[in-house]
């Protein structure tokens, strides 16, 4: 295990790091709305309204909500791919290095959920990816077959269930809108104590990881890390400038496609079946779309100079999700500046967006002086039994 290196900076694929950095602005934007208000439990539609909100809100549940961390999660696949397949071309066994490497991320998930945010996501790939290794032997097209089989059969489905369902019996499909977790919340996070906040981080975590919660997340992650995993064995990325028409028929296909599921409960109902074609089927379609438009705009040369601000904020990537918890909850929770449950979603949006622009500084400097951001420093010394340069 000791063997196994990381992938220097020559052997860096400069499009990977866009779109992480990329999925990181996304993800914020996203995560930014549950920082300063009880997402868990209120209904969006109803909660955001106004005539000042309606609009941001739009926008961000389009082209935003559930259309980000699909994008992160192909990356995430491709990078367990890439390691895996440098260990195949030296000899060496992979899986003692991964189970160690998912191990510890785990780990900083666990701490991130339950000392900063309870919408960790780190938790779920650490899981997710124990299984989706075992999968690396399939070839890259047999990744990418299965990932979409198993991403389009059950999603597709549950979709037509609900979409019965709510033509039945429009109630029952109805938004879950929880008045005492609202306030419960507000009162936590907004007014409470370090243990109190503890507590209702908890019961957050708690209500959005019930078993039948997880069982879905992977239905959604698996096939995605396995989407991602495929393009990295075929080299997909590296070779854009050869797959130039295969990648524009990509985005042409994916691309209305989503925005009609996207759409879905502004024309349709209101309700929990069209949510989950909005989020579960044309979320992920429109993270494709958005990985086959950045990399065709990758295969200019120019576009490599204009996106170097989303790839340093990649390279540091798990440095720059963290941060973005703690920066929240210092901002909106009660031990920090205590604006729980006092912004617009507008306000939300554009404070996401200039913190992002912070990061992209950070990065910047960081990356003239160092490698690799601290946490990833951390993660690979863990990970590698060594110190890594």
């Amino acid at each position: 295990m000791k063997n196994i290196q990381p992938v220097e900076s020559p052997d860096r694929i400069a499009s990977l790091d866009v779109m992480r950095g990329f999925s990181l602005l996304g993800i914020f934007i996203v995560n930014m709305i549950a920082f300063h208000s009880p997402m868990y439990y209120y209904d969006p539609f109803s909660w955001w309204g106004d005539s000042l909100n309606r609009p941001a809100y739009w926008w961000i549940d389009v082209f935003v909500q559930a259309s980000f961390y699909p994008l992160f999660t192909i990356m995430f696949g491709y990078g367990l791919a890439m390691q895996y397949q440098k260990s195949v071309e030296k000899g060496r066994n992979f899986y003692p290095f991964a189970i160690k490497r998912l191990g510890v991320l785990l780990v900083i998930g666990i701490i991130h959920a339950f000392v900063i945010w309870s919408g960790d996501i780190l938790i779920s790939y650490a899981v997710v990816g124990l299984l989706f290794i075992w999968l690396l032997k399939l070839s890259g097209k047999w990744l990418i077959i299965l990932g979409t089989v198993l991403f389009l059969l059950p999603q597709s489905l549950i979709s037509l269930v609900l979409l019965v369902a709510s033509a039945v019996d429009p109630t029952s499909v109805t938004h879950f809108n929880a008045v005492q977790d609202i306030q419960s919340s507000i009162e936590a996070y907004g007014n409470g104590t370090i243990n109190e906040i503890f507590t209702q981080r908890f019961s957050d975590w708690k209500y959005a990881n019930n078993p039948s919660a997880f069982i879905s997340l992977i239905i959604a992650l698996l096939p995605l890390m396995m989407i991602g995993g495929g393009v990295s064995k075929m080299r997909l990325l590296e070779r854009a400038k050869d797959k130039k028409k295969t990648l524009t028929v990509i985005l042409l296909v994916s691309l209305p496609v989503a925005l009609v599921l996207k759409t879905s409960p502004y024309w349709g109902e209101k309700n929990l079946a069209y949510s989950f074609l909005q989020d579960f089927v044309g979320g992920p379609l429109l993270s494709i779309a958005y990985m086959a438009l950045i990399a065709l705009l990758m295969t200019f040369t120019s576009s490599e100079k204009w996106l170097r601000p989303f790839a340093q904020t990649g390279k540091m990537s798990l440095t720059n999700y963290l941060m973005q918890s703690v920066i929240g909850t210092l901002i909106f929770y009660n031990y920090g500046l205590g604006l729980y449950g006092q912004v617009s979603l507008l306000t939300g949006t554009l404070l996401a967006a200039g913190i992002f622009i912070l990061q992209v500084i950070i990065s910047e400097i960081w990356l003239s002086k160092f490698r690799r951001g601290p946490i990833e420093f951390v993660w690979r010394r863990l990970s590698y039994g060594k110190i890594v340069k």
